[in-house]
């Protein structure tokens, strides 16, 4: 047995965790799901859409929503080496704000998973289109739906396997797009060198060519681009050794964010005007049609048709842990607390690919629009799970400040301040939603969530009480 495998005794010669599961997730998946889960469809379309209304201070967004998700992150750290568990966000809403917090946050995050499945599922299919129009998008939606169905069944190893390459993808051309860049920067060659230059940051009305208040309108935007970051929490019941593969996972994320989205968006703006941009562009097609590499459009659909792949897996692997965690606490039906023989719990992945199915369905009556929507919804299912990462944060401090509960081994810097300084950005975030009239709409579909979850909680308490009260936490032993 590793370091990082659960003394249960002399019975435990599995190699799997007191939960159950298989941790059979290696330092090199770990890495590269916690780079992947910080590069998706958000900044490969989205951020043309985003360009066109601030310009240039995009990057500076990108920057100091970077900061806020770092703050996130160390918080989250901080709880996963306290106490390491699968379904993490959930348990210690559960522990630190009580059972219907974490009943409410458990499936919230099923929630923003299962809509970004089907916004992801669809999106795949369109990408798709690009090469075989004849193919209708619900057949290709529908075998990719089955193929990564079948991906997470088979075992966890293999769900990491395929994120890692996933990953790989994304990674490789995010920097191939900076070093050509920085190549037509510096050596002036392509049909790009001769307007390529760094003063097209502020060359054209400006850093902020909208004025601030447009640029500040982004960030709702910019945080769906970071969705998924959290991702790495849930993975620490199934990583071999997570006292070392999560502190390295998130203390790399300031240089990942740097590079990937500071640096990418940098030298696409320096080498392509701003003004050249638009919704339903992506930027990064825009900057190699630019330069004027052959097939660069081509290359550029498939690393994000490879993102949505990627962001639909981790949507697959996500709600069946969640699921059994819910579950387990007498939250959802005990039939989700049962895994396979893989060690993987197949029922609630089951489940919860049964809804983004229904992704599959609306490719035949659903205009473009409404996968905006669905988007938005997902937007603000992860800020209610930051949101919650944060005051758990806050509440797990005060409790080792009075010395209730251990120290973690990796503290966050700053203790909670840096906490407090993200749940008051988190909520001028959510006034930013609330004051744009085409995305207030997924508060109100929030709304609706919450009362049916209000609803689905009495029923359980009416059958049974004891679901209401606190318990103490399971700790699992590492080392």
């Amino acid at each position: 047995m590793t370091s990082a495998q659960v003394d249960k005794g002399p019975e435990n010669t599995s190699g799997t965790s007191e939960e159950g599961y298989e941790r059979g997730l290696g330092s090199r998946q770990v890495q590269m799901i916690a780079i992947g889960g910080a590069i998706g469809v958000g900044l490969f379309l989205g951020a043309g859409a985003n360009i066109a209304k601030a310009g240039p201070s995009l990057i500076f967004m990108y920057a100091l929503a970077g900061v806020i998700i770092f703050f996130i992150m160390r918080a989250l750290g901080e709880l996963l080496l306290y106490r390491p568990v699968s379904g993490s966000f959930a348990e210690y809403s559960r522990e630190f704000l009580g059972p219907f917090f974490g009943y409410f946050t458990g499936w919230t995050y099923w929630l923003m998973w299962v809509v970004t499945g089907m916004a992801e599922l669809t999106a795949a299919a369109i990408y798709v289109n690009y090469w075989f129009p004849d193919i209708p998008q619900w057949v290709t939606a529908l075998v990719f739906l089955v193929i990564l169905f079948g991906v997470n069944l088979i075992s966890v190893k293999l769900f990491g396997e395929l994120e890692f390459w996933f990953s790989m993808v994304k990674v490789t051309a995010l920097i191939g797009m900076i070093v050509i860049g920085l190549g037509v920067l510096t050596f002036g060659f392509s049909s790009a060198g001769d307007t390529a230059a760094v003063s097209n940051l502020w060359a054209f009305d400006g850093f902020f060519p909208k004025g601030v208040g447009s640029s500040l309108m982004t960030l709702q935007g910019v945080m769906f681009a970071y969705l998924a970051v959290e991702l790495v929490g849930v993975t620490a019941g199934e990583s071999e050794d997570p006292e070392k593969t999560l502190p390295k996972a998130i203390n790399t994320l300031p240089w990942r964010i740097a590079l990937f989205y500071v640096g990418a968006l940098t030298v696409i703006l320096c080498v392509v005007k701003w003004t050249e941009f638009g919704e339903g562009v992506s930027p990064f097609v825009a900057a190699f049609a630019k330069i004027g590499i052959p097939a660069g459009a081509g290359i550029v659909n498939f690393v994000v048709l490879t993102a949505a792949l990627s962001s639909c897996n981790s949507g697959m692997y996500s709600t069946g842990r969640m699921l059994r965690n819910l579950a387990e606490s007498g939250e959802a039906p005990a039939v989700f607390k049962k895994l396979s023989t893989t060690k993987t719990p197949a029922l609630g992945i089951a489940v919860s690919v049964a809804f983004m199915g229904i992704g599959v369905v609306l490719n035949y009556i659903v205009p473009e629009k409404a996968f905006g929507y669905v988007t938005s919804v997902a937007t603000a299912a992860g800020i209610w799970t930051w949101l919650m990462i944060l005051v758990s944060h806050v509440l797990y401090r005060r409790a080792v400040d009075a010395g209730r509960l251990p120290a973690s081994s990796f503290p966050a810097p700053g203790g909670a301040k840096c906490s407090y300084v993200a749940i008051v950005f988190l909520l001028f975030v959510t006034g930013l939603i609330a004051y744009d009239a085409d995305s207030r709409v997924c508060l109100y579909v929030m709304a609706g969530w919450a009362a049916a979850l209000g609803i689905g909680w009495v029923a359980l308490k009416s059958r049974n009480p004891q679901i209401a009260e606190r318990r103490e936490p399971e700790f699992e032993k590492v080392g």
